[in-house]
Formats: structure tokens, sequence, C-alpha cells
């Protein structure tokens, strides 16, 4: 693998499209930081100083998210150019990909993809990436959620928004956008996760949408939510739910990094397994499991060696040289050593959307690391 490095090179102003590497453009200088919102309850005096000293020894983590996020931003800027009916999905995803590895410098486990690109369309609301042969093309009517992950040292930025040709489609891409600021909202240090699905549930299901001369009832998909996220680990430990609950549930606490993530559907709102299954990762809680086969002993090397508990898929196997992995990565699945997370779908003829945001509960502040100015 080639490793390029930046080392001793001046500092560089970005090209349109960027081209430039982020580091070389933020040689010297600090990484932007994202939007700043204030918690509900203002700190002040003693306090505030406190929670201020505790937030430089933090400094680095933060300057990660914040290069992480600034790839991000700058791949989408240049992929929202890029994408347009009649463009293959697997050109859309691979185009992205290559995007972000030059702009990031990929380096294994240094920096690079944070999970697969996802596109799932229509009625498919995530986990769909083209597998190598897949031809599928994008259409003018199609509804596409672009999903897609930026890492550096692990620490994740997840963020995700959905492109559609056709006005008609406007309120749902809405309901999400709407339902997604509301959860960033009302998200904060002890914040409730039942509060929080309630208020993104009613900013979603507010609206409807006309298809064919009909009107639908835009519904929050009640099996999906947004996550906390770990370092190398894209699902931490914490849900962030998109509907009310009827229990308690848990609460959100300070330093903590969350995709604030909401879906909407003009089906039954919920989802089920379907399709080829693309996406992977392995279990980070199975450490020591005897292997008999020798082509998934070797495949689970290349895993740990390029992805460790990142998200990977079929296509990037391939690209690592691993074109008959398929009995391999079976037995690491049988095995429960790696994890399969196949596409989530509504029912057929219905419409999804989705909208992602990655957020930072500092102690001072909450800060949205993957805004733009495109949301």
């Amino acid at each position: 693998m080639l490793i390029i490095t930046t080392k001793n090179k001046k500092k560089s102003v970005q090209t349109s499209p960027a081209t430039v590497p982020i580091e070389l453009v933020f040689q010297g200088e600090n990484y932007p930081v994202g939007e700043i919102l204030e918690y509900k309850h203002v700190l002040s005096g003693k306090s505030l100083q406190e929670k201020k000293e505790r937030e430089k020894l933090n400094i680095d983590y933060y300057d990660d998210l914040r290069k992480a996020a600034e790839c991000h931003r700058q791949v989408r800027k240049y992929i929202q150019s890029y994408v347009k009916p009649g463009r293959k999905m697997i050109d859309i995803v691979q185009e992205t990909e290559k995007k972000t590895r030059e702009l990031i410098l990929s380096n294994k486990l240094k920096c690079g993809w944070g999970f697969p690109t996802g596109c799932s369309l229509n009625h498919c609301a995530a986990h769909y990436t083209p597998n190598y042969g897949d031809n599928t093309v994008l259409k003018y009517d199609d509804v596409c959620k672009l999903d897609f992950g930026v890492h550096v040292n692990g620490y994740i930025i997840d963020c995700a928004f959905t492109i559609a040709f056709n006005e008609k489609y406007d309120n749902l891409i809405k309901a999400t956008q709407d339902g997604t600021n509301v959860g960033i909202k009302e998200a904060g240090i002890d914040a409730r996760m039942c509060d929080i699905g309630e208020s993104i549930q009613e900013a979603i299901e507010s609206y409807e949408i006309e298809l064919n001369q009909k009107v639908y009832p835009i519904k929050a998909i009640s099996n999906l939510r947004g996550h906390s996220i770990n370092k190398y680990i894209i699902h931490g430990g914490k849900c962030v739910p998109i509907v009310r609950q009827k229990e308690k549930s848990e609460i959100m606490e300070e330093g903590e990094l969350f995709a604030i993530e909401t879906f909407a559907s003009t089906g039954k709102g919920y989802v089920t397994h379907d399709n080829e299954c693309s996406h992977y990762m392995r279990n980070p809680d199975k450490q020591f499991v005897p292997i008999r086969l020798n082509s998934a002993k070797t495949l689970l090397k290349v895993i740990n060696e390029n992805f460790d508990t990142l998200p990977f898929c079929h296509r990037w196997l391939d690209d690592l040289g691993q074109t008959r992995h398929f009995m391999a990565l079976k037995t690491l699945v049988d095995l429960n050593i790696v994890e399969p997370y196949p596409p989530l779908c509504d029912i057929k003829n219905s419409f999804t959307s989705q909208m992602e945001h990655t957020i930072l509960l500092r102690p001072t502040c909450k800060e949205v690391l993957s805004r733009g100015p495109d949301f």
C-alpha cells in the first residue's frame, strides 16, 4: 500500500472540486469547529471554568473528529454535484470512497473510511451498498439515502442525507431534516432518550406527502434509531429512538459522541431484512475463537489489519485481493466472529428518507461536528 506523507510540505489552498488533502489545507492550524449549541441549563462561574479545563485535556480527540468532519463536508460537496440520474450506484459509492481516500490520505487504521458507503434506494432505508456485478442505475424518480463515514484514529463521523431529483418527495426529505434537527436540539447531558424520541416522532409525523394523487401520512420508522459512537465502533452501547417509548430509558452523558439519525417512510414505518447482504463488522466481543478453516484464518487477519471493528463490505475485501472470500466469510459469520448487516427495507413501493449528524456532548456545550453549509 502506498502511504503518502505531508511532513514538511507547505500549506495549500483547496481546489474546486476538492483534491488537496485536508491536512495540507489546514497545516499549522486547527480544524474548523462544528456548530456550537448551548445546553438548556447554562453553566456559569466555577462550574464553567472547571469544565473548560476538562475540555483542554481532550483537544487531540476533538481535532481528530473535526478533521474527519471537514473531510466529510468536502467529500459530500463534491459528490452532490456528481450524483445524477443515469449514474450506476456502484460508481456513486466508489467515487465517494475515492474522494474520501484522497482527501483524508487513508492509511489503514490510522484514518480512512468509517464504514461502507450506503446508497439505499426507495423502500430500502439503510445498509445497501452495491457488490461488484450490481449494475443498478439511479433513476429520476428514485429516493437515495447517501450515508458515509470518515474516521481519524478511530474517531468516526457518521453523517447522511437524502437525494431526490423529483420535487414531489420534498416533504419526505423535510420530515427527516426536521426530525434530526429536533433531535439535536433536545440532545444534551442528562437528556432522556425517551424524551428525544418522542420529540423526533412528533416532528416527522407532522408531515404528509401526495404521490400519484393519493395523500400518505409520513411515519417515523419505529425500529431504526440513532446511536452512540465509540472509538473504532460505529454502534456504541446506547440507542437514540426516533419514536416515543413506554419504558423509561437511558440518559446521555458528558463526553459522549452520538449519531442523531432519523428515518421517515410512506410505508408501514417498520423495516425488515431484505436482499443480498453487503455490510459486515467484526464482533468486538469475540476475541479468541478457534477457527479450523485456513482461508477463514487468513481472511480474519486481513479484516483485523485493515478494519479492526470498523464495518466493511464485499467490495473492499475484493479490492484487498480476497476475491474468493465468500466461504471464509460465511465461516466467520457462523462462528459469530463477524456479524452481517443486511439491507433494511420497508414494504415495496414505499419511499424512505434519512438525515444524520454526529454530535459531541462537550462539558461546556454540544458541538454538531458534521454540520455544514448544505445541511
